[in-house]
């Protein structure tokens, strides 16, 4: 499928009240821009029906994503195989889903890329995993969340991985593990958080990175809870 076609479908479901778009796309070049204005927006795959959402294909080398979805019960579910791209995802509502996978097949190796996650809103879930120990090599991931009851899960297989996460909010739920395998590189989890309630679950299970972790967190209760991880043998130690 061409871009032209991708544009086109997404202006055919913007002006109903039940937006849906349905895209697999396979090239070398990609440029996606899609803003879903209204209630129960959709973003999956071609193989989706009703009551049953599937992840949508973007396949190639180098890519840039714009996702703008204003509105509640968003639903964004998608698989990415890139080597080199950007991507900025904002989502402004309430319950909002999404889940994005990166090169779960190690097909490019998910080499150079900058995502960036913005989300103002409540009872929203996000699970994002990308890379694999093979290839997978430089990442600058940035998540701004700004609500209540947020929930991100995030596994990432990566070399010089910087992953930075600002949430102001309360009864957010962080599940982050981070992994490498290159001596020279290395894994940076930066925790800025303000609010009440929390549950952190973090592992960094570099074989041989030197990873580095500093969270900051302001406001909270008695019943909040933080767990940290740090193992260079590459397995997983439970909370």
């Amino acid at each position: 499928m061409s871009l032209f076609a991708i544009v086109m479908t997404v202006s055919q479901f913007v002006a109903s009240a039940d937006n849906e778009i349905y895209l697999d796309q396979s090239g070398t070049t990609l440029n996606l821009d899609i803003e879903q204005l209204g209630i129960s927006n959709i973003i999956g795959g071609l193989n989706s029906s009703a009551g049953s959402l599937t992840a949508f294909d973007i396949d190639g080398t180098t890519m840039t994503i714009d996702i703008n979805m204003v509105g509640n019960s968003n639903k964004f579910l998608g698989d990415i195989w890139a080597d080199s791209f950007t991507a900025l995802y904002n989502f402004t509502g309430n319950s909002n889903t999404f889940t994005i996978q990166v090169d779960p097949s190690n097909t490019y190796g998910a080499d150079s890329s900058n995502q960036n996650i913005a989300v103002t809103g409540s009872s929203n879930t996000f699970t994002l995993n990308q890379g694999t120990s093979a290839l997978a090599a430089t990442l600058d991931l940035d998540w701004i969340i700004q609500g209540s009851n947020n929930t991100v899960v995030s596994n990432i297989n990566i070399d010089g991985a910087t992953n930075y996460m600002d949430i102001d909010g309360s009864d957010n739920t962080v599940n982050y593990t981070g992994a490498g395998v290159t001596a020279s590189a290395g894994g940076y989890f930066w925790l800025d958080h303000t609010g009440g309630q929390r549950t952190f679950n973090i592992q960094q299970l570099s074989t041989q990175d030197n990873d580095w972790l500093k969270i900051i967190s302001i406001g909270g209760n008695a019943a909040s809870t933080v767990c940290v991880v740090q193992n260079d043998q590459g397995t997983s130690t439970s909370c």
